[in-house]
Formats: C-alpha cells, sequence, structure tokens
C-alpha cells in the first residue's frame, strides 16, 4: 500500500470503533519522505510524501478504512534530556549540540537529543541539569534553511517527482 498524505491525527480523527494497526517509526524516521515499513500487524506500507517533509506525530493517522486505521508510533530511544536554567544556559546548550551537527528536539522546556555518550559527559561536566532518559523524541527544532529557487521547482523536488 502507498500512502502519499496524512488524513489527520487522532486527537481529532472520528476512529468510529475501528482497529488501530500501529506504524512504529524512530525518531530518526519522521522527516523521511520516502520509506518502506511493516505495520505491527505485518501490512506492508510504503510512505511517499515528495511534496514536502511530512513530519510525523504520534498518532497521525496515515490511512482509514471501514475496518482499520494506520496510525503512526514514535518509538521512544536513549535520550539526553536537558533542563536549561536560563537564557545562558539554553544559548550554550544549543551552541554546543549544533557544533557537533546533532538533533536538538524541544517539550515542555526541556531540551533533549538522541543519547550521546561523549555529549552527555560534556553536559554535565559543564554543570547542566542533564538526565539519560527513553523517550519520544518529535517536536525537533528547525535549525537549517530549507532548499529553495526562485524557479519554484528544486532540482531535489524533480528527482522526488521522477523517482
Amino acid at each position: 500500500m502507498i500512502i502519499k498524505e496524512k488524513l489527520g491525527n487522532l486527537e481529532t480523527f472520528d476512529d468510529e470503533g475501528r482497529a488501530i494497526d500501529r506504524l512504529e517509526l524512530e525518531w530518526f524516521e519522521i522527516n523521511k519522505r520516502i520509506l518502506s515499513k511493516q505495520t505491527v500487524s505485518g501490512r506492508g506500507v510504503i510512505l511517499k510524501f515528495l511534496d514536502k517533509m511530512p513530519g510525523f506525530q504520534q498518532d497521525d493517522v496515515l490511512f482509514a478504512d471501514d475496518h482499520t486505521l494506520i496510525v503512526v508510533e514514535i518509538l521512544p530511544c536513549e535520550s539526553i534530556v536537558i533542563r536549561p536554567k536560563s537564557n545562558y544556559e539554553i544559548a550554550y546548550i544549543c551552541y554546543e549540540i549544533g557544533n557537533k551537527h546533532l538533533p536538538l528536539f524541544f517539550e515542555d522546556e526541556l531540551l533533549m537529543i538522541p543519547y550521546d555518550e561523549p555529549v552527555y559527559k560534556m553536559l554535565k561536566a559543564s554543570g547542566f541539569e542533564t538526565e539519560k532518559q527513553d523517550k519520544k523524541l518529535q517536536h525537533q527544532l528547525k535549525t537549517s534553511v530549507a532548499p529553495h529557487t526562485h524557479s519554484g521547482e528544486s532540482l531535489f523536488s524533480k528527482i522526488l517527482r521522477l523517482s
């Protein structure tokens, strides 16, 4: 089955008592434009989001028929959770993490990154309040400019359209 768009989210979607089949995604898969996976029940799914980054969130509905909904389940992973105490700490942490080209996530006043032992030790040694936890990393900060063009379609978009 090929899925090209999200239908909504379980928070606002009327499931009408249908069975929910979860499509489990790792944090690094939530922005993949093309992805082949299997749902928990073993149903083959191909995600093809050629126009834009899908930015999957927990409980996004990808498919619905009379009996079943296919819904995104973001899997928790080992993470560094940082509780900054000041704007200075936020700036310092963001600079250090950005300098290492690591993805940065933000939720409930916490900064989070996928677990990396050297970064964890560096943050601890610098006196930041950090913990190692299993978290669902799903609200990634947008830290770079998206590719664009003045002609309306980028080379990347043209290549994706051809695939």
